[in-house]
């Protein structure tokens, strides 16, 4: 059995739309990121580092963070969406580590300097924002050559690109000017696993948080 501690974030929501399109049960236990429980003594000892999504795996005694790898562990346990293709497999660890060092940081830190940050500092919200978009065109140029970001089959790189495009709200990021990318989330926001994921989720978030 799969517990996954998590909440309603652009990471979060990875793990339960990687469940959900493989079709095994799992248990959602939230973590109020909003209130700060992941700072809480009972999570740190299960990810001193203080962030979710955290996936426990009862089959193996495993405790797994970090989106990327836990969306990896699950597609090769299960022998799904992860190709293996050496090509195909390798565009999608590709996309993978772009959205973990480019356009998944862009998002978080323009989000953050434009919303949060204890003084407006332009020249930071600038540069975030603008990386943010920069990225944003680089996703478009990869979807202009395939329906998926790895080619033409659904992966774990689309799962871990679309969570934080579905939150692209927090750095008041449009896909306007990148048609491919709309196209794309359009596709992958209307698949019933997505749908049943991004549910569940935004039911863990109180209705006065």
């Amino acid at each position: 059995m799969y517990n996954v501690f998590t909440f309603s974030t652009p990471n979060s929501v990875k793990v339960p739309v990687a469940l959900e399109e493989l079709g095994v049960p799992y248990k959602l236990q939230a973590v109020n990121v909003r209130q700060g429980e992941q700072k809480n003594e009972s999570f740190l000892e299960l990810n001193p580092n203080g962030k979710v999504p955290v996936l426990t795996d009862t089959d193996r005694a495993i405790v797994l963070s970090e989106s990327a790898a836990i969306l990896v562990y699950l597609a090769e346990k299960h022998g799904k969406l992860l190709s293996q293709n050496p090509v195909t497999r390798a565009r999608t660890f590709e996309q993978l580590f772009v959205h973990a060092s480019g356009l998944s940081p862009a998002f978080g830190q323009a989000g953050y300097f434009k919303k949060f940050a204890p003084e407006h500092l332009p020249l930071a919200v600038e540069r975030f924002v603008t990386e943010a978009k920069r990225q944003l065109g680089l996703l478009d140029s990869v979807l202009e050559r395939g329906e998926f970001v790895a080619g033409n089959d659904f992966s774990i790189a689309d799962i871990a690109h679309f969570g934080w495009i579905w939150r692209r709200g927090f750095p008041d990021l449009a896909l306007d000017d990148v048609p491919n990318v709309q196209r794309w989330y359009e596709s992958v926001q209307g698949r019933p696993a997505v749908v049943r994921a991004i549910e569940k989720v935004e039911g863990l978030v109180p209705s006065s948080a």
